[in-house]
């Protein structure tokens, strides 16, 4: 029998090779960016990086990572969370105000993991979308996964809502949310610093002051480089001439 099976198997592989049978494809990294279905970084010519903050705001660092870009004419992306807004509206219009991008990271900031089902995704990202709107007028068109979760049917519907999937350069993952040390988090992104990188940091880590502090080393050395700090958008259309849609 089992001698069979493996005459029949043989035959059918056989047969799929010569009907020109093709695996399907690998879905790596490559197979996602190629298809323009998620973007990790957009490297270019020019000196230009995005830095981008999740799960804020939070009154106790945000206010202080916008006084910092300021003083460093710097612009940046925020990830926020729906739940968030409403608490700390007043910090969402000024990150607006002073030229910032704000971009959807659900409202309860859940894992798509294995299991998640579709009409929850969906919820997540359409709350936090109604909630800008209302807030700002303006609909945002960048969405980040919480703990950089990705599926099929994740890139699916964040696609019909309207959204560009978001995640970050590899190694510019400064794991600030784990409180790693100023040292550490200034190292991660000035030792890697590379053209089109997107920069993973966070405005909202309880009880740590460490993305601020190295804020402060971060900032006016990427400017004595040259570097000019840009929103995810202004990458985007840097790297491919093409305006994302205009909020209505």
């Amino acid at each position: 029998m089992r001698h069979l099976l493996k005459r029949l198997l043989a035959v059918t592989l056989c047969a799929a090779m010569l009907c020109g049978f093709q695996a399907p494809p690998r879905k790596d990294r490559h197979f996602y960016e190629s298809r323009g279905d998620i973007i990790w970084e957009l490297p270019l010519e020019r000196k230009e990086l995005a830095l981008t903050f999740d799960d804020g705001p939070d009154p106790a660092t945000t206010n202080q990572i916008l006084d910092l870009l300021k003083q460093y004419h710097a612009k940046a992306t925020f990830f926020v969370i729906g739940y968030r807004v409403h608490e700390y509206p007043d910090i969402i219009k000024r990150e607006i105000a002073e030229g910032h991008e704000v971009a959807n990271h659900t409202f309860n900031h859940v894992y798509f993991q294995k299991g998640i089902k579709a009409d929850t995704i969906q919820r997540e990202i359409e709350r936090t979308d109604r909630s800008l709107i209302e807030l700002t007028g303006k609909k945002p068109f960048l969405f980040r996964p919480p703990g950089g979760y990705y599926s099929d049917v994740m890139i699916d519907i964040a696609r019909k809502l309207g959204y560009t999937t978001v995640l970050w350069s590899w190694h510019q993952d400064t794991e600030d949310w784990r409180s790693p040390g100023v040292r550490h988090i200034v190292n991660k992104v000035l030792k890697n610093a590379r053209n089109g990188d997107i920069v993973l940091l966070h405005d909202y880590v309880s009880g740590s002051a460490h993305t601020v502090k190295a804020l402060r080393v971060i900032l006016p050395e990427l400017e004595r480089r040259g570097y000019r700090l840009v929103t995810v958008s202004e990458l985007i259309q840097d790297k491919t001439g093409e305006l994302l849609p205009v909020s209505k």
